[in-house]
């Protein structure tokens, strides 16, 4: 429990962490006082941005990003799903696992949109950027052929998703979202101060919050406190339960060799290296307790991790419990000094006991 609990409270952290950094942008730029995608806010003037943000040297690329829904006739039934039009040169949003990046008049799909569809790369179907459940009329529809099969990086688990270009995404929608973006993604040159040029961003352009990988993992660290908290609290009751446990049983060999440790004691054996002994007996009894609990612990952690990832709205890529070897460490640490303060009152305390007295009574028993 004291391993899953230490991996628990750094494994969100980390694994967040990596997941912002895994295409490189170390910015992402919001409609100003939201998170990216949080609400259906946009940012206008894509163009006038993008220029504004080139003037900066140390920005080395910017990829604008819009997010939408979108609609697909499949027999009598509509398969709905969401849409990113995205500049495929410079996208940080998905991986292409087979076919190309989507074109002018095609899209790209994940595997379960693929699978609803009961399409395959190189088939054409119609899309539509808006669907009237009354009426059963499409908007914005369009013929576009699948490209690709992606998988979306910051994707949840059973979301139907896919890609195709902005100008594309545009051509589909109404002239209220022309020319405009949900998302900003922003990659600093090596070397350069990514928290000094989100300030910079934020000076320049007043409509946009400027969300570095910092303040991301502190806001999704506030969000997320209570896991922190949960892990906080059953790992301290985890490590305290063991010391009662490493005490007692230290205490229990103490109280049977009583005799045995007085007549060291009488044949000129330290009181410290009574001491000694006994502390090592605890820490040895821990380090038994922690590399049987390593595997269990490692086990238990993979089926929690399962059932935490398939909370609605996270990330596939998002893992609770991440197993890393500083966790590790860290957990073995904390049950060494818990053995070493386990063994100690105990060993002092039969280090300290009458030698003649405990002979007497050794004897007699």
């Amino acid at each position: 429990m004291l391993l899953d609990m230490v991996m628990l409270s750094t494994g969100m952290r980390e694994s967040f962490r990596e997941l912002l950094l895994s295409r490189g942008f170390e910015l992402r730029l919001a409609p100003k006082g939201t998170l990216p995608f949080d609400t259906d806010a946009t940012i206008a003037g894509v163009g006038a941005i993008t220029g504004v943000l080139r003037t900066n040297p140390d920005i080395r690329e910017i990829s604008p990003v819009m997010g939408g829904s979108i609609h697909v006739p499949v027999g009598n039934r509509d398969v709905s799903g969401s849409v990113l039009g995205i500049d495929p040169s410079v996208q940080g949003d998905y991986q292409l696992l087979s076919g190309s990046d989507p074109t002018a008049n095609g899209i790209a799909v994940n595997d379960f949109l693929l699978e609803r569809l009961g399409a395959r790369v190189g088939d054409t179907i119609n899309v539509a950027t808006g669907y009237d459940p009354q009426t059963r009329t499409y908007s914005g529809q369009r013929k576009l052929v699948i490209t690709g099969r992606v998988k979306f990086i910051y994707g949840a688990a059973g979301q139907s998703s896919s890609a195709m270009r902005r100008e594309t995404l545009e051509s589909m929608s109404d002239a209220s979202r022309r020319d405009r973006a949900s998302l900003f993604m922003v990659k600093v040159r090596e070397g350069a101060d990514a928290e000094r040029v989100r300030d910079w961003i934020e000076a320049q352009l007043p409509n946009v919050t400027a969300i570095s990988i910092a303040t991301a993992i502190a806001q999704v660290d506030a969000r997320l406190s209570y896991f922190r908290q949960l892990a906080l609290i059953l790992g301290a009751v985890s490590l305290f339960v063991g010391f009662l446990l490493v005490t007692t049983l230290v205490t229990v060999s103490v109280n049977e060799r009583a005799g045995e440790i007085a007549v060291m004691r009488a044949i000129g054996v330290s009181k410290l290296h009574v001491i000694q002994q006994i502390v090592i007996e605890g820490v040895a009894i821990s380090l038994a307790g922690a590399l049987l609990g390593l595997g269990l612990g490692l086990v238990t952690a993979r089926y929690l991790n399962a059932i935490l990832s398939a909370f609605p709205g996270l990330p596939m890529a998002i893992d609770f419990f991440l197993f890393q070897p500083k966790a590790a460490w860290s957990a073995l640490g904390l049950l060494i000094l818990s053995g070493i303060g386990a063994g100690v009152y105990p060993a002092w305390r039969a280090a300290s006991l009458p030698i003649a007295e405990s002979l007497r009574k050794e004897a007699i028993a």
